[in-house]
């Protein structure tokens, strides 16, 4: 390692780091807005339902049936 070494930093990291220090209340707001569509509670029963309720694909989808 050289004498005198700089700790690179890239132009995003340091990005990242103004936007967070000029809006200190940004992370909470990430988590409020994933918690509006990703963050919800699991019904297992109904996914079991959901799963049993699926049919079976056709191997070529496009293919009519023969009556």
């Amino acid at each position: 390692m050289p004498l005198f070494w700089k700790h690179y930093k890239s132009e995003i990291s340091t990005f990242i780091d103004t936007l967070k220090a000029n809006k200190p209340t940004l992370e909470q707001e990430q988590r409020a807005g994933r918690a509006l569509l990703w963050d919800k509670p699991v019904d297992r029963s109904a996914q079991a339902d959901f799963r049993e309720a699926q049919v079976a694909q056709q191997p070529y989808v496009y293919q009519t049936k023969d009556k």
